[in-house]
């Protein structure tokens, strides 16, 4: 079920004539709802019924079935946009899945359920219909031999899910063995109550400074030998990968002038192990933390997979590896205790929150965004209950929380400051660096970045400011806590300051002042009240000519996309309004710095009488201060300054309406550094003593060897540093040449989407799927959707698409992997998340050349980095990246088309080193890749 289906009142007790018995003789408590299955699929739909009838039914007639019959299916959002309706009120198999197997995974589909429980894996819609019914017993029987402390709490959460309306809580109190009686009021209240079956956190307290002693090469070889194990294949280039990054773990001999090296590594080289062996030799020789960081999620759970060749041990590499990620990544317990306490009122939430609380408190670490959260469950149960759980508006309140010392994100913190090992994200690291340091206002010392190739686009939205309704709304939320009627968790600065200067007049003082002058802020219904020309107060004044002036300029205002227009010549009145705003901003900057000042001086002054966790609130809230108030005001403060004077050389300033499908979200300034690597260079690379940058796709393709790595030491921020970086590149081992093929289609005119649809349509046929097809607009991807979508089903050939599956990307993707024959649509920006190796990525259409979009942004780089050949480099890189998923591992191989007759030769340097890029016809494109694979086949 979601939010936005309603469920209708079955709880009458586990006997309740609702459920039927469905189990083999003489097991009475499997017990299953007497409803029928449905699973849709793209022209058609599959009812098993309860007496045993199977039937073929049109999307629409099953749709009007699903809507009264409460069906049993697999993932209910899905399913109601293969049927072409609303969404509706089902018994969903994932939820089943979620509660009897918390914090584990499974693909959410008939076929991944059966994977997941071993059970035999159907072929059409009809052996899945059939399926879900073998997979609901299969779970029912795991429910029924939950151990007994298991047991006991999984009675009280079914019992209060039941009560909810939760449409298998007959099912599974019958399989728990419950017959009516309600369960003591503790047991259904203690499997909610996640905090109290977490253990205590252990101070972990920082080591001291580490070492400077260096690693050999030979140290490098020898543990990449080492992890390897004896019967490894030989794999000269990996090695030798992992000798060149020593240069990086060399003691630093000044002052800002870290070690960085460059290194490219082809894919399949094994690069992952190949940095691991010197970052773990120097971390083990200087006990200190190499900070490896990725850009996708994928790469973070493979090298998480990976460690396990360095830490054989669970608890060890438990003690010595740490996934972190930054704090609205995790489960709150603060605000899941908050969510609990409103079931009375509303019984229907412990559904989700039942199934929450089960992950919870199975999960290894609370991480709810690529860790061991299915991303499905979120889809299937709502928003509400889920991700809106995290603390995504940054208002922990720290050691003033009754569970500070079994919180997740404390947890994180605390392990990464012994940790040998930290997996991190850029944007993690961009942020604490742009903030000033991690928690404790440190940095880390060594860093390798893969995916370095991304180290551009994250330094660019780390180190940017916006000056925006959402934003300034944010802020205005963070330090006055929730206005409005309703149900919201925000906090305010008085609830997490109060208690600290309850003896400092100043701090009382400051903190007065700052919530009377937050009221510059835009309040609840700011967006209302600007689109109806009624704003209130400076902020929302501004805003509003910021938005009249978009709408005035853009040529295309009624059209469904977001808008933009530059700063220069402002409109009437909007630099009095800008002048206006800035004032305000600085009476709210006053008090802030008052109060920060307040509560450093009481540090100092009473360093003797502070406990260690009032000391660490009152760092806690000063570093909070400088980063959610001081930092962004002092942003906006100059950016408001610039509409009165001139934007500086090193910035770009714009205009812009965020818009859905016509619908404007936020309107607001933008402020970005023409170059980012400067600050990530200052910020982030000057900091640490060494730095390892790399990638499959660090140079560019342009023919000059020189030129290329001087645009790879651009787009890293290397050449901002005092000493040059160290380059190294290690050739890819697979023979492109043999294994793939390049094709560009030369009479399919990307303007005619009937033509393109055709050209994905025969190219997914011709490889019997295994295709991925990637656009460069959303309504293009949905239109070839449209049309292909009948000739794959006939086809036998599952598709899947972003933005038209009820499913987000990494989902879509995790199935796409597992279903050897399936297609995949997706934007762009999926080529990142889509790591799949093997047979079932064998095919990859691109709609057209991925030339960067023209907007004031990339104008402004364009200009400054080298006209048509920046361009020129964006979209080899690009290319050269989609080609790269064709081929991950030994055995690979696949079909490369583009289907733009505009393709200009001087990009062919985006594909390997001996592949040729061969101009065809659609018909010669479709028979030269039906031969292919049935040449690899034979």
């Amino acid at each position: 079920m979601t939010d936005e289906a309603s469920p209708p009142s079955l709880f009458s007790g586990p006997a309740a004539a609702s459920s039927r018995p469905a189990a083999p003789v003489g097991d009475a408590r499997i017990v299953l709802p007497n409803v029928p299955v449905i699973v849709g699929g793209l022209r058609r739909a599959a009812v098993f019924t309860p007496d045993g009838e199977l039937d073929t039914l049109a999307p629409a007639a099953a749709a009007r079935m699903a809507r009264g019959a409460h069906p049993i299916v697999c993932h209910m959002p899905a399913t109601a946009t293969r049927l072409g309706c609303a969404p509706f009120y089902a018994h969903d198999v994932l939820e089943l899945f979620a509660f009897a197997r918390p914090a584990r995974f499974c693909l959410p589909t008939p076929r991944g359920l059966c994977s997941a429980l071993a059970l035999a894996i159907p072929n059409g819609l009809e052996e899945e219909a059939q399926a879900l019914i073998a997979c609901v017993r299969a779970l029912l029987v795991e429910i029924s031999q939950f151990h007994r402390r298991d047991a006991t709490m999984a009675r009280g959460t079914a019992w209060a899910m039941a009560r909810g309306g939760w449409g298998w809580g007959n099912s599974v109190l019958a399989a728990l063995g419950v017959h009516g009686e309600m369960p003591h009021r503790t047991n259904v209240a203690a499997g909610f109550r996640v905090w109290d079956h977490l253990p205590e956190i252990n101070d972990f307290y920082p080591d001291a400074p580490p070492a400077n002693q260096p690693v050999s090469a030979a140290e490098a070889r020898a543990r990449l030998a080492e992890l390897l194990g004896d019967n490894a294949e030989a794999r000269p280039q990996q090695a030798d990968f992992s000798a060149a990054l020593t240069a990086a773990f060399a003691p630093r001999d000044q002052q800002g002038t870290p070690h960085m090296v460059l290194a490219e590594a082809g894919t399949g080289t094994g690069k992952t192990l190949g940095y691991i062996a010197p970052a773990s030799v120097w971390a083990e020789k200087n006990e200190g933390c190499v900070w490896v960081s990725t850009y996708t999620r994928n790469l973070q759970r493979q090298l998480d997979s990976e460690l396990d060749r360095l830490h054989s041990d669970p608890i060890e590499k438990a003690r010595k590896v740490v996934i972190r990620k930054g704090r609205e990544n995790y489960l709150c317990l603060l605000n899941m205790e908050e969510a609990v306490s409103r079931l009375g009122a509303d019984p229907r939430q412990a559904i989700a929150l039942g199934l929450m609380a089960r992950w919870a408190i199975n999960s290894r670490d609370g991480d709810m965004v690529g860790g061991d959260f299915p991303g499905w469950l979120t889809e299937v149960v709502g928003r509400a209950a889920t991700v809106e759980l995290m603390d995504r508006r940054g208002e922990c309140l720290f050691t003033a929380c009754t569970h500070y010392n079994k919180c997740f994100i404390e947890r994180a913190v605390r392990k990464s400051r012994r940790a040998r090992i930290v997996v991190a994200n850029h944007a993690l690291v961009m942020v604490q660096a742009a903030q000033g340091g991690i928690e404790d206002g440190s940095l880390p010392t060594r860093f390798v970045f893969d995916e370095g190739h991304h180290v551009f686009d994250a330094a660019d939205s780390a180190f940017s400011a916006r000056l925006s309704g959402g934003e300034t709304a944010e802020l205005r939320r963070w330090l006055l806590g929730a206005e409005e009627n309703g149900r919201s968790r925000a906090r305010g600065l008085r609830r997490r300051a109060e208690d600290l200067i309850t003896s400092d007049n100043d701090a009382i003082d400051a903190m007065d002042a700052i919530l009377q002058a937050a009221t510059c802020l835009p309040g609840p219904l700011w967006n209302t009240r600007l689109l109806d020309g009624m704003p209130h107060g400076p902020t929302e004044r501004f805003l509003a000519l910021v938005r009249a002036q978009i709408y005035a300029r853009c040529p295309d205002a009624s059209g469904p996309y977001s808008l933009e227009t530059e700063t220069d010549p402002p409109v009437p009145d909007l630099l009095e309004a800008a002048v206006e705003l800035e004032h305000a901003l600085e009476i709210l900057c006053t008090p802030t710095q008052a109060m920060i000042k307040a509560l450093t001086t009481r540090l100092d002054t009473q360093a003797d009488e502070l406990d260690a966790a009032m000391r660490l609130r009152i760092e806690s809230l000063t570093r909070s201060l400088e980063r959610r108030v001081l930092q962004p005001l002092t942003a906006w403060r100059a950016m408001l300054d610039a509409l009165t004077e001139q934007t500086p050389d090193d910035f770009v300033d714009w205009f812009s309406v965020d818009r859905i499908e016509g619908r404007d979200l936020d309107v607001g300034m933008h402020r970005h550094w023409v170059d980012p690597t400067v600050p990530f260079a200052k910020s982030v690379a000057e900091a640490a003593h060494g730095l390892v940058i790399t990638s499959a796709t660090l140079r560019d393709g342009s023919g000059d060897a020189e030129r290329d790595w001087q645009a790879a030491e651009a787009r890293s921020g290397g050449i901002h540093l005092p000493s040059p970086p160290v380059r190294s590149v290690v050739a890819s081992p697979f023979p492109y040449p043999d294994i793939t093929r390049v094709l560009v289609v030369s009479d399919v005119r990307k303007d005619d989407l009937a033509q393109v649809a055709a050209a994905y349509r025969e190219l997914f046929l011709a490889a019997n799927g295994g295709g991925l097809g990637l656009f460069t607009a959303i309504s293009r991807l949905r239109a070839v959707h449209q049309r292909i979508a009948p000739a794959l089903d006939d086809a036998e050939i599952p598709l899947y698409a972003q933005h038209v599956d009820g499913m987000d990307v990494s989902t879509l993707v995790d199935i796409f992997r597992a279903e050897r024959h399936s297609c995949l649509l997706g934007t762009d920006a999926v080529r990142d998340g889509v790591d799949v190796p093997g047979d079932s990525l064998r095919l990859i259409v691109f709609d057209r050349v991925p030339w960067p979009r023209p907007d004031i942004l990339h104008k402004a780089r364009r200009n400054a980095f080298g006209g048509r050949s920046y361009d020129d480099r964006l979209a080899r890189l690009k290319l050269k990246q989609a080609f790269g998923r064709l081929v991950r591992r030994s055995g690979d191989r696949g079909v490369f088309v583009l289907l733009d007759p505009m393709m200009p030769s001087r990009l062919h340097g985006a594909f390997p080193e001996g592949v040729s890029v061969e101009r065809v016809g659609l018909a010669e494109a479709v028979r030269l890749t039906r031969q292919f694979f049935q040449q690899q086949d034979d």
